[in-house]
């Protein structure tokens, strides 16, 4: 596969993985309207399983459906669609080759009443990703839930087993349960202490939610005001995640969070630039919009990366 300078400098921090999981990095890297640029852009579309079909897709029905789920990823040109095994499934022989997909292997549900040790089900296996002619893993952690050590633990089986098998994983990290706040599920203390923890676990690419200005952490406020460790402004923050991230030795992108207006998602993903940050994993705020509005929005975040 061809790459560029951008892509080769960031395959280059990826030093014990084989040439198979490399190749499944670049070739997400290297896909769509920001192929090349070292950045991305992801459609993930997971959340009927967590929110539910009617709070997910209600407002668009078109996307009830798992092809016009699929065609949204490739013609809008995201470097990859991440889905569950049977959005994947529903659309594989239609749309096999056309855009990098992520297999998410872990779900949770609205209907559970698990809080303080939220957790989620594996639902699928690396063999599935394989069968499907995946690029990715993904995977989704609670850092803080009273849970969170089985998850890790899935997580480093499932890795192992993807890398062996010359998959790339992405990690979704997500602090919730447990003692945390719901100012602390953002806290920039708690999203760059999240992101870290996924590149120990070996995750390839990490997937956080942009944080805001709070601490949650007695003892890491302390150390943030001893250092002076800047957190006024998004950037900043993005700036402190990418840090935490090995420097930047490793690949992390930023959800969209909940639908808002086109304006703040694309001064978000300025900031995300601007910090260092390598994209967006932007779901709700893409597939919830009519057809040519979800395509200006993305084509309007990818000319932002590729600036």
């Amino acid at each position: 596969m061809k790459t560029t300078k951008a892509v080769d400098a960031i395959l280059a921090n990826y030093e014990s993985d084989n040439e198979l999981s490399r190749k499944n990095i670049a070739k997400m890297l290297m896909h769509g309207k920001t192929g090349g640029t070292g950045r991305m852009v992801i459609l993930p579309i997971d959340q009927g399983f967590e929110h539910g079909p009617a709070r997910s897709f209600a407002v668009n029905p078109v996307a009830y459906d798992p092809h016009w789920q699929f065609k949204l990823g490739v013609e809008s040109g995201c470097s990859a669609f991440a889905a569950p095994l049977g959005t994947l499934e529903a659309g594989y022989k239609t749309f096999k080759g056309q855009i990098p997909t992520i297999l998410k292997m872990n779900s949770a549900n609205s209907l559970s009443r698990q809080k303080e040790n939220a957790d989620q089900a594996v639902t699928a296996s690396v063999e599935d990703a394989l069968r499907l002619g995946c690029s990715a893993i993904g995977f989704t952690i609670y850092p803080g839930s009273d849970a969170a050590y089985n998850q890790i633990e899935e997580f480093a089986q499932l890795s192992r087993e993807a890398k062996h098998s010359g998959l790339a994983t992405v990690l979704w990290v997500y602090p919730r349960g447990g003692s945390l706040s719901k100012d602390g599920e953002t806290a920039l203390d708690i999203v760059s202490y999240g992101a870290h923890m996924g590149c120990l676990l070996g995750a390839h690419v990490i997937k956080v939610k942009l944080p805001s200005a709070h601490l949650e952490l007695g003892e890491a406020k302390k150390v943030y005001e001893q250092y002076a460790i800047p957190r006024e402004t998004l950037t900043q923050r993005v700036q402190d995640v990418v840090k935490s991230c090995f420097d930047g030795r490793r690949l992390v992108v930023f959800s969209g969070g909940a639908a808002k207006g086109s304006g703040e998602v694309l001064d978000e993903a300025r900031a995300i630039r601007d910090g260092g940050g390598n994209g967006s994993i932007m779901g709700r705020n893409a597939f919830q919009r009519p057809w040519d509005e979800a395509l200006k929005l993305l084509s309007d975040i990818m000319e932002i990366y590729k600036a």
